[in-house]
């Protein structure tokens, strides 16, 4: 009989990997266990992706960089920040680098795709995951994703991402069109970081991949098989405990680091 695939995504894999107890009380654990609060830079991050896509979305006439800030006023949520306060100063700080960025595009050089599912199959994984976007840049298509985080993203990052690679992959595989670039456009600082991948720097991907999702299989027959939970999926405390939207459920995280303020991953200057 030919070996099941595992199916999964890059923020699947990479969620064992950070910590297998976090994997089982996000895709296992049902009812799933209660969460921590919402954080304001995830927030500030999920209100310009869903402004840059309906951007795209609008007629090429309108896509104008006030139509950019209105889609932003229209999804903005205060959910994560200290007061109201320091919601509608980042509401504005965050409209500032949407401005400058859609300023900078071409609003008739129409992506193939925006929000864009795409997968494949290797020797052990069915792996998908969903694009910011894809350009056309010549005979070849390329993957952006929006940054928005404190720090400026780097060509080092951009090569070592694994949700990157998949997507490569995920695009030869749905478009079936070359595609070997990835870019990270990180909007607070208007730079791009980039890679190009090469046959053996996506094989090196693919291997990490299969060798986690592996990990998963085994921590999951032996919970199965009567294991303790806690046991097959260990918690790997650390000081990312801090942020751990599930650090209210975890004893073990909770005695590892004192929590975060939820805003307090915004820029530096405003993070008390």
């Amino acid at each position: 009989m030919p070996r099941r695939l595992f199916s999964a995504t890059p923020s699947k894999l990479g969620c064992f990997s950070d910590c297998p107890r976090r994997y089982r009380f996000t895709y296992i654990d049902r009812p799933t266990p209660p969460k921590g609060p919402a954080w304001a830079h995830n927030s500030v991050g999920a209100a310009v992706h869903a402004a840059l896509r309906s951007w795209w979305e609008l007629p090429v006439e309108r896509r104008t960089t006030g139509a950019a800030r209105q889609l932003l006023y229209s999804v903005w949520s205060p959910a994560g920040f200290r007061d109201d306060e320091q919601a509608e100063r980042w509401r504005a700080r965050a409209a500032g680098w949407l401005t400058d960025y859609v300023a900078g595009l071409d609003p008739t050089d129409e992506p193939v795709g925006t929000e864009r599912t795409v997968g494949c199959t290797t020797e052990r994984l069915a792996l998908s995951g969903r694009v910011d976007r894809i350009d056309q840049r010549g005979d070849e298509l390329v993957i952006v994703d929006y940054k928005t985080g404190r720090s400026v993203s780097t060509d080092d990052e951009a090569r070592g991402s694994p949700a990157l690679a998949a997507y490569v992959l995920g695009v030869r595989r749905t478009l079936r069109r070359p595609c070997s670039r990835v870019e990270l456009h990180h909007l607070p600082s208007g730079t791009v970081a980039s890679f190009e991948h090469t046959e053996k720097s996506l094989a090196n991907h693919v291997r990490r991949a299969e060798d986690v999702a592996a990990d998963i299989g085994v921590a999951t027959e032996a919970m199965e098989a009567g294991q303790s939970p806690d046991e097959s999926f260990p918690a790997v405390p650390g000081r990312q405990c801090s942020w751990c939207d599930f650090r209210p459920s975890c004893p073990t995280g909770q005695a590892a680091t004192p929590p975060r303020e939820p805003w307090s991953f915004l820029a530096e200057d405003d993070d008390g």
